[in-house]
């Protein structure tokens, strides 16, 4: 979100005594972790059958719910770009649920054994998968997260505590009402899912410091201060990126049409994503040919450019880039455009100024392809494609509880197997340490 809202009144939602209330989501998180431990796959299956079934069935009520999320938004200021990551559709309702039932169709992680050796001494070990337990997750805006975290949580045999933010306050309960039917029908503990059910800020405070010991590991979703606050304050392990910067840099040996297609995606399809291109980066080599077709694509397409003076010289509408513009997440139709000296030169720039989330090349050379897929430190590098393919749906997980761009544990896109840790099994014959 490019500029705050003004502020939500916020009511009690009918919670009484915050505290108690979290305690008590606390505990039957941390009781309905161990149930989904040990559920077989074939009744998270079912559960998770159920709540696409459930979703599509509630489309109108979702519909209705978002609708109001949406207009009291717009009335205290939001942002364009802020009231399309909020917003639903038919198109955007059946998307949750095609992604529930392609997290279904995953092959169940729990239990399934990483490595096996043997040891001299005869003992046999094994690596084996293992549910994280209770994963908390804190979210803004986008009410999809909702069906998408729950539906992962729930088939790495996680339990999940989500608080959405307030903005999507009756979307996000809409949603969890559907997903809720699911885990009944399946007879799962309906506390496998929990959505906090107040808007109260405090709440989040309270998750962060890992209710009384419930809550494992924490996944924030949202912008810069949210993310920022969860990796300050949280007592539990995080994943988490602060911000997508990402690049795309276009190859003296890259083809004109490929490269407006890449970038006008990257940019322009949907500019509030984190996937979402906010820096343009041109070969100096091949500036005549791309720059100029590239900066009137991109203004005519209705994106402000922020260029450097080679950028400003091919086409007088673009602004000049301050210094702060180039490590600046716009999540708008904005874009930080310069030149640089060749693949070494963008690599180096996205080092300085990047977040290590998402960065795309685009060229015909794969020597020059093959070292920025190497040399260039994010959770996910590309080579003729564009940056908004950061996203777990795009990569068969069916759908993602975030993107990490950390080096712990889990990096990239986390869906089901990253929402897995793992123990060790070892079957002996007797044996004694000498």
């Amino acid at each position: 979100m490019n500029a705050p809202l003004k502020a939500v009144p916020v009511a009690n939602d009918g919670v009484a005594n915050l505290a108690a209330t979290m305690r008590e989501i606390g505990v039957k998180a941390r009781s309905a972790a161990r149930a989904l431990a040990l559920a077989p796959a074939a009744t998270k299956n079912r559960a998770l059958a159920g709540m696409a079934k459930a979703i599509r069935a509630s489309r109108a009520a979702i519909l209705a719910a978002n609708a109001e999320d949406r207009t009291a938004a717009k009335a205290a200021g939001a942002t364009p770009a802020f009231l399309d990551r909020l917003g639903l559709d038919a198109a955007r309702i059946e998307a949750m649920a095609d992604g529930i039932e392609t997290i279904r169709k995953l092959k169940d992680p729990v239990g399934t054994v990483l490595a096996s050796w043997r040891r001299p001494n005869g003992m046999r070990i094994e690596r084996v998968r293992e549910p994280l337990g209770v994963v908390g997750v804190i979210y803004e805006s986008r009410p999809n997260v909702t069906a998408d975290a729950g539906a992962l949580c729930l088939k790495a045999g996680n339990a999940a505590i989500l608080r959405g933010g307030s903005e999507s306050f009756r979307s996000c309960r809409a949603i969890h009402a559907a997903m809720v039917e699911g885990l009944i029908e399946a007879g799962l503990p309906e506390a496998a899912i929990t959505l906090v059910p107040t808007r109260d800020r405090e709440a989040v405070g309270m998750m962060l410091a890992g209710l009384h010991g419930a809550i494992d590991v924490m996944v924030p979703r949202g912008g810069k201060e949210l993310v920022g606050r969860v990796q300050t304050e949280a007592r539990v392990p995080v994943f988490a990126h602060l911000e997508g910067v990402c690049h795309v840099y276009v190859d003296a040996k890259a083809k004109l049409a490929m490269a407006k297609a890449i970038v006008l995606n990257a940019k322009m399809r949907r500019t509030g994503v984190c996937g979402a291109a906010e820096t343009l980066l041109v070969d100096r080599a091949g500036a005549e040919k791309f720059l100029k077709p590239l900066v009137a694509m991109l203004l005519d397409a209705g994106c402000e450019i922020r260029g450097d003076a080679a950028v400003r010289a091919a086409d007088r509408r673009v602004k000049p880039a301050a210094e702060s513009d180039w490590s600046t997440e716009y999540l708008d139709a904005i874009i930080t455009a310069g030149v640089v000296d060749g693949v070494d030169a963008a690599i180096a720039h996205i080092e300085r100024y990047g977040s290590h989330h998402t960065d795309a090349i685009v060229t015909e050379d794969k020597k020059a392809a093959d070292k920025f897929l190497r040399e260039v430190d994010s959770a996910i590098v590309l080579h003729n494609a564009s940056t908004q393919f950061a996203d777990g749906g795009e990569f068969g997980f069916g759908a993602e509880i975030g993107i990490a761009t950390g080096r712990m544990h889990a990096r990239g896109p986390v869906g089901v197997e990253q929402l897995t840790s793992f123990k060790y099994r070892i079957r002996g014959t007797g044996q004694t340490r000498p």
